[in-house]
């Protein structure tokens, strides 16, 4: 039984890491998919925010029905969702499908990630949940390593097409094991907040598409005001999508914020790179991927170390000296590209480990899975606007490879200032080990 339970948990990991690996390797090959398929060159960017804009605003709700639904059912179906689409993006004969296609995609990951750390506290029980749990943040690291390299490879020695296919023998072997998945739902009936999701959704959207295009300017007000008109209904929804209470804390809000500048600047420039490469210098896919490789490795090592030794000894203050070493990374990168990245990697490794440990140590209990699924929701609403901001501004306005992390320097300045609202006295001192949400590591 207890063999089985961590068989299981591989079919949770592996979803985890086709989520996150599917969306670095479309970056890496999105010039090369626009180079084939045609279009507008403002298409390139939304071959990833096609993606990560549904799946940001559907997190929470796809959460909600599992906890209603059934864990494994909802984990089921959206996996087999996952490999549909994968498909139907692989098969794609012009811009405009590709981009639905991914849209849809977003939709069916927004059921399968809410659901495995549910799935992984049902499974397990004392020290072997800390374990299982603990298994989340390599498996991500790793994914987040490899992706751009996987990506650049398989680009370049088969077709980007293939890059899609690999989501199905991945999705086919989760679904062959996810029978060994028990079933899980919240003992309570929650409810569904249909008008919460549209307004969510419909705010999100209206926020990123003017962004993403660079015009049609007036949707960004019309979004805030969207927005506004959410979260005043969760206030007074008996079903709400988000738990209100967590904006009691006051560090809440400003984790949100800072969630959305990082990882807006993290896939930004991630995005930046990758075109600048492929379409200012001209080179391969292979050779871009690999451009890519000491800002992901170094993340990844970072991350393992302030995870095993460094939170516990340092608390946040780690954060400060996870944005202090990335600010001095991307510097360095405007003038010394490789050799910056690597130190703005072990910047990002550090700040995100203590990062998500502090969000989430003031969260009472019956908060978690709002916190985590909102958290993990700005995290992509965050990365969604870098694409889109920062790849409009590469593509669109005669912006270089330096200014582009010039701005993004300033950004990670306003970030230092969002992250220190969310002190607190206690957290300061002490490290305390909350687990991270599943999706820390893009």
């Amino acid at each position: 039984m207890t063999n089985t339970r961590w068989v299981g948990l591989i079919a949770l990991l592996v979803a985890e890491a086709m989520n996150l690996l599917d969306a670095t390797i479309v970056q890496v090959a999105a010039p090369v998919i626009h180079a084939d398929l045609g279009g507008r060159t403002a298409d390139i960017p939304w071959f990833s925010a096609a993606y990560t804009l549904p799946f940001a605003a559907l997190l929470i709700t796809g959460g909600r029905l599992g906890d209603l639904l059934g864990r494994r059912r909802v984990f089921r179906i959206g996996v087999t969702g996952f490999v549909l689409t994968s498909t139907a993006c692989a098969l794609a004969p012009q811009a405009g499908v590709l981009i639905g296609a991914r849209a849809i995609q977003g939709i069916t990951a927004a059921l399968v990630i809410p659901q495995t750390i549910g799935l992984i506290r049902s499974s397990f029980t004392g020290p072997e949940l800390s374990k299982a749990l603990g298994t989340i943040g390599p498996v991500m690291g790793l994914a987040a390593i490899s992706g751009p390299l996987l990506g650049g490879f398989i680009t370049d020695v088969s077709s980007w097409r293939a890059v899609f296919l690999v989501n199905v023998p991945l999705g086919l072997g989760v679904l062959a094991l996810a029978h060994l998945l028990p079933e899980s739902r919240s003992p309570q009936r929650p409810k569904v907040d249909v008008i919460g999701t549209i307004l969510l959704t419909a705010s999100t959207a209206l926020v990123v598409y003017p962004i993403l295009q660079s015009r049609d300017w007036w949707l960004l007000p019309a979004g805030i005001a969207v927005l506004g008109l959410c979260l005043l209904q969760q206030r007074r929804s008996r079903g709400r999508l988000i738990e209100m209470s967590l904006f009691a804390h006051r560090g809440f809000a400003p984790a949100l914020l800072t969630s959305t500048l990082f990882f807006a600047v993290m896939s930004g420039l991630t995005l930046v790179v990758v075109l600048h490469q492929q379409l200012t210098l001209h080179h391969g896919v292979m050779r871009s991927s690999l451009a890519l490789l000491p800002w992901s490795a170094a993340s990844g090592i970072a991350s393992l170390v302030a995870g095993q030794w460094l939170v516990g000894r340092f608390g946040s203050r780690l954060r400060y000296a996870g944005l202090g070493v990335l600010l001095v990374g991307i510097v360095a990168a405007a003038s010394w590209l490789l050799p910056g990245l690597a130190i703005a990697g072990v910047g990002v490794g550090l700040f995100t480990t203590a990062f998500f440990t502090e969000a989430l140590h003031r969260v009472q209990p019956h908060e978690t899975g709002s916190a985590a699924g909102l958290l993990n929701a700005v995290q992509q609403f965050g990365a969604t606007l870098g694409v889109a901001g920062f790849g409009s501004v590469f593509l669109h306005h005669p912006v270089t490879l330096e200014r582009a992390f010039w701005i993004a320097a300033a950004i990670i300045v306003v970030t230092v200032g969002t992250a220190h609202l969310m002190r607190s006295p206690r957290s300061q001192r002490h490290g305390h080990a909350v687990p991270a949400p599943a999706s820390t590591a893009r």
